[in-house]
């Protein structure tokens, strides 16, 4: 017949130019078999409306691997080439959604994809049981394709899926994309087909704008239950789109009890206790959107007043609240230095201070210096007087008589200085890299518990690590997941620049290190290739929403340390992006000499003439409007 005669020469065509990822098991391929035999039989069958797929269009084939994550695609036929304008390579090894969206580039699918036939797609592969409806898809040049799609799992003899076949009829959707809005939850429409087998929606009504007399399902349910049950739990980005449905939609999305429940579902509790003070005269709304548009982001120039004497540099700083706190650093003729100071960025004429403590850590210089929930100020780390180390000490800075009192629990990571370290959870320090006294360079990763009451030392075993390095940064995004980049690697008998980020997932049960594979381009064609130039001891802060942005460090060559890249690494392939910020910028920025305070102030202490650094200089990066600005 034509039909398996068109089948045997596609499959041939398929085997020759090694289409397939990996060979399918007997059983698949029988199973497809059996699938163009269905197709015969229904040839023979009188056409009616209603009955779900035609001989007279060419059929496209798609097989799955159900037993990788993901399902991804190990086979498609020529007619999926064909009708969707990508070639085989270009789907071998993805999951069949990226037909959802309309540009190749796209990060989520397009907001015309019913997302009650996502779920339901979803639910059967989960169910392992068999999926018939239709789909907005898109072919690879952005024109919109209605996919009647039939999933049918495939069983082992042991009654597991093992592979998923899709079967697809394809058809233009006769749609105008700019006008049509989107029904972000409707009622499943009848649609009618002709005697061709193509799908022709009912008269005066478009695929998806069909008018229905009754109320939609999802307004009937409470107020408490949209808010609570279905707004709470999407985006802060989505919450904003979703608000245009209708009114009542709207004024819902426009509570600011919602709002906070929105981000504190996707941001965690810490991240928006920390902005509660933003938003008294901000708002929710106001300042999600400014955090994730980034549209009052900008630099200011302000001075205070106090000194940190005597002079230093190599010193590490961190914020609590709203205070920035310093800690020791490299004084004359490399002299360590033990002080603590503190500048409190709430009184009206902010000021340094000296700290009187009971007790202090051995003087050092090139340590780490991080913020426990709020208050707690813990140090690890640096070279000392008599060389390097691996102690840790422990501030309360709200204490009556704060006193530096040492933590010690278990192995102790090896002594090292210009480490990089950070806190997730507000009470766990992980510790990474850096470099011996015998000038190795490191690629352990330790984690120290300080909500136990004998708080011990953990290395976290990983099966791979990154190269060796000295000088880079770890941002934690996600609560538990953290974000390595930069810094000088090792790279054979060499030591280099690294301009390479990997990320780890401390909440996995075994985990591990990868490399992060992020796209080099924008979003727009027409942009040249983003990438930030190889760098170390650069600054790296980690926004509420998840996000990244890195700047300054010492760069080679001409670059500007003063430039801003932004990246997301939760997105499935991440991309840097410049952002071009107003104001005056600071000359130089290290990331040991850089605070985050509140979440949306990041504030650079002073810059240096070359031999001093100037303390009472600051450069505030503000990434939402100011508290105090007019409103």
């Amino acid at each position: 017949m034509a039909m398996a005669k068109e089948k045997e020469e596609d499959e041939e065509t398929v085997h020759n130019s090694g289409k397939r990822l990996k060979c399918m098991r007997n059983q698949v391929q029988v199973r497809v078999q059996a699938e163009d035999d269905a197709v015969e039989e229904d040839s023979e069958l009188p056409l009616k409306p209603g009955l779900f797929f035609y001989p007279t269009t060419p059929t496209s084939f798609v097989v799955s691997d159900a037993l990788e994550p993901d399902y991804p695609i190990i086979y498609v036929n020529k007619v999926f080439e064909i009708s969707t304008g990508y070639r085989a390579d270009e789907a071998l090894g993805r999951n069949c959604r990226f037909l959802q969206y309309r540009d190749p580039r796209a990060q989520r699918r397009h907001p015309l994809v019913d997302p009650v036939v996502v779920s339901e797609i979803r639910r059967c592969l989960e169910e392992g049981i068999e999926f018939q409806g239709e789909l907005l898809n898109f072919r690879k040049d952005g024109t919109p394709l209605v996919n009647r799609l039939r999933l049918a799992p495939i069983h082992d003899d042991d009654g597991t899926v093992t592979h998923i076949i899709g079967i697809q009829l394809f058809s233009e959707a006769n749609i105008d994309l700019n006008r049509v809005s989107y029904p972000v939850f409707r009622e499943t429409c009848n649609q009618d087909y002709d005697t061709s087998g193509k799908y022709s929606p009912k008269s005066g009504q478009s695929l998806y704008t069909q008018q229905h007399q009754e109320m939609c399902g999802i307004l009937q349910l409470s107020d408490e239950v949209l808010a609570h049950n279905i707004l709470s739990r999407l985006t802060p980005r989505d919450v904003a789109s979703i608000g245009s449905v209708c009114r009542r939609i709207r004024q819902l999305t426009k509570n600011e009890h919602v709002r906070k429940m929105v981000c504190q579902n996707a941001w965690g509790k810490e991240v928006t206790g920390t902005l509660e003070l933003m938003t008294k005269k901000l708002g929710w709304g106001r300042l999600t959107r400014e955090l994730t548009t980034l549209e009052a982001v900008c630099w200011r120039k302000l001075t205070v007043g106090g000194a940190v004497e005597p002079s230093r540099c190599n010193f590490s700083a961190c914020a609590a609240g709203n205070r920035l706190v310093l800690f020791g650093g490299e004084g004359v003729d490399m002299q360590p230095m033990d002080d603590t100071f503190v500048l409190n960025l709430d009184a009206k004429n902010p000021e340094w201070r000296r700290v009187s403590v009971k007790s202090s850590p051995p003087g050092r210089w090139g340590h780490t210096l991080s913020c426990l929930n709020g208050s707690w100020l813990v140090v690890f780390g640096g070279c000392g007087r008599q060389g390097l180390l691996n102690d840790v000490f422990v501030l309360d800075l709200d204490a009556q008589q704060p006193t530096w009192r040492e933590v010690c629990g278990g192995t102790p990571p090896l002594p090292r200085s210009w480490h990089s370290s950070c806190t997730i959870e507000g009470s766990k320090l992980v510790v990474s890299g850096g470099c011996t006294d015998a000038g190795v360079l490191l690629s352990d990763t330790y984690l120290l518990d300080l909500t136990t009451d004998n708080p011990t030392w953990r290395e976290i075993p990983t099966s791979w690590a990154p190269p060796s390095r000295l000088g880079h940064s770890l941002s934690v995004y996600g609560r538990t997941k953290i974000l390595m980049f930069g810094g000088l690697a090792k790279s054979g008998h060499l030591r280099l620049r690294s301009g390479e980020a990997y990320t780890i997932d401390l909440e996995d049960e075994q985990p591990q290190w990868r490399q992060l594979e992020y796209s080099a381009f924008t979003g727009s064609a027409s942009q040249n290739a983003v990438v930030p130039p190889p760098r170390l001891d650069h600054v790296a802060v980690s926004m509420p929403c998840g996000r990244i942005i890195i700047f300054g460090g010492s760069i080679a060559g001409l670059h500007s340390p003063s430039q801003l890249f932004l990246l997301d690494p939760s997105e499935d392939k991440p991309s840097w992006r410049i952002l071009n910020v107003p104001g005056q910028p600071p000359k130089f920025a290290w990331g040991h000499s850089t605070c985050v305070v509140g979440g949306t102030r990041v504030l650079v202490l002073g810059g240096h003439t070359g031999e001093e650094w100037i303390l009472n200089e600051l450069h505030e990066l503000c990434l939402a409007s100011r508290q105090d600005c007019d409103m």
